[in-house]
């Protein structure tokens, strides 16, 4: 009966931390948005650096495999060197998303649904986003800076990949969530042109960046062939 007992209230306190993390990575999405809302500099220079080290503790505090920590700790590399206004920067922060986008992919591949399931679906799939990537590339090429113009294709060739898979492997909330990042970096990637911007240009790479991270997060966890041991929630039968 102790033992019980005291399994119970561990438990009650792991969901209680989970439950605190959510929020806490939900107060710092709603301040970095409000303050790039409110053009307040320091509210997003203080919010923005938080969010994804709180929704990795989150997804840990879940079991969530150590490749979507690892991808969501590569987005934070990118977050914080593309504080920065200068070109160095702006590659690391590429490199660091790009990081992070290998391990999705790594990840999608190793724990995605079966391989019946992605033939249904894929084939479309494929040429669906073989089509946006060659678009997208294709119209962004002549308006790029000439030494961006590489780094970026092969950027958009591992966001496209992850986004594809993220769809195929993992399903619906994974595959919006892929989406909504290929809009996030696209937008990034049309300042970077010179096209004409939405008012706040910011705040709409952030809205869409913010949700797709949450997506991919949401979509792992709940993805049904995901081992539940990895997920801590196997639970012994033992009284």
């Amino acid at each position: 009966m102790e033992t019980r007992y005291r399994r119970g209230a561990g438990q009650g306190d792991h969901r209680r931390v989970t439950r605190l993390l959510l929020r806490a990575f939900a107060l710092a999405a709603a301040v970095d948005l409000a303050s790039l809302a409110a053009d307040w500099d320091i509210g997003h220079l203080v919010a923005k650096p938080l969010l994804m080290p709180l929704l990795a503790a989150y997804a840990a505090s879940r079991g969530a495999p150590r490749l979507l920590i690892a991808a969501l700790l590569c987005g934070w590399g990118g977050d914080v060197l593309l504080l920065f206004d200068a070109d160095p920067a702006f590659l690391a922060g590429m490199a660091s998303f790009a990081a992070g986008h290998v391990c999705y992919i790594v990840l999608f591949q190793k724990h995605g649904t079966d391989i019946a399931t992605v033939r249904a679906r894929g084939g479309f799939l494929a040429v669906v986003y073989t089509v946006m990537l060659s678009t997208t590339i294709q119209s962004l090429w002549p308006d790029l800076p000439a030494d961006l113009r590489v780094p970026v294709a092969g950027y958009s060739v591992l966001l496209t990949v992850m986004a594809y898979l993220a769809a195929a492997r993992m399903g619906r909330v994974a595959g919006i969530g892929g989406v909504l990042f290929v809009l996030s970096d696209t937008l990034i990637a049309s300042g970077v042109a010179d096209w004409d911007q939405l008012p706040r240009p910011d705040l709409w790479i952030m809205l869409t960046y913010v949700a797709a991270q949450s997506l991919l997060v949401t979509g792992a966890l709940g993805e049904r062939r995901l081992p539940g041991a990895a997920y801590g929630e196997v639970r012994s039968t033992t009284p």
